[in-house]
This record gives C-alpha cells, sequence and structure tokens, in this order.
C-alpha cells in the first residue's frame, strides 16, 4: 500500500503543559481524563474528534507536573482555551499554563520539558 503525500497528512502540534495544583498530581490517568472531559464539555464529541487529541505518556513529568499534548494545527486555540478553564482535578484547586506551542515533538521536549538536558547530565 502506498503513503500517504505530505500534503495530505494531517499536520500536527505539540502543546507543552503545567499544573499548578495545592497538591502534586502524579497520576497520568487521573490528568489525561481531567484534560479529556474539559475539552469534550467545550467544543463536544465531533471537535474532540478533529481535534484528535492525544496524550504522550512518555513526556509526563509527575515531579514537574509537566506534559505534553499532540493536537491537529486546526484545534490548537480551541484546546488550549479548554486547557484554560480546568479548574480543579481530583478535588484538588488546579490551574493548567500551557507553555508553548511546537510543530515538532523532540523541539517541544527540549525546549519546555528539559527531558534532554537532565538526562544528559
Amino acid at each position: 500500500m502506498k503513503s500517504l503525500l505530505p500534503s495530505l497528512k494531517e499536520k500536527t502540534r505539540y502543546i507543552a503543559f503545567e499544573i499548578i495544583s495545592e497538591k502534586a498530581i502524579k497520576d497520568f490517568k487521573t490528568v489525561e481524563k481531567a484534560i479529556k472531559e474539559a475539552v469534550l464539555a467545550f467544543i463536544g464529541q465531533l471537535g474532540l474528534a478533529k481535534a484528535n487529541l492525544i496524550l504522550i505518556k512518555d513526556c509526563w513529568l509527575p515531579e514537574k507536573q509537566r506534559g505534553i499534548i499532540k493536537v491537529n494545527n486546526q484545534s490548537l486555540n480551541e484546546v488550549k482555551m479548554s486547557l484554560a478553564l480546568i479548574k480543579e482535578i481530583n478535588s484538588n484547586k488546579t490551574i493548567i499554563n500551557c507553555i508553548g506551542v511546537s510543530g515538532i515533538l523532540n523541539k517541544a521536549k527540549k525546549r519546555y520539558l528539559e527531558v534532554w538536558k537532565n538526562a544528559t547530565n
């Protein structure tokens, strides 16, 4: 089977985010559920499907409470707004701050999560 041309592929963006909360949230599944519920409430099921929202488990840093979300470039602003509307996770008062957006996963890791700096030191 022939692969798709680059012009026909869906363009993605990677949103780096940071969670600021009263108590540390270490569980990835809890964060994933809260983010998906917030996006579902804000843009609905069709919007969630079009956004192609994926939380990348390998990029979740529980000690810094930072992570990366993969999203369609056309739904970027809606997803960022949905993150801003999250007020609590597991009955902890929470603010989710978007640190930055990148088109390349490795660049997002290097700039916003500092994964590579910690791995080399």
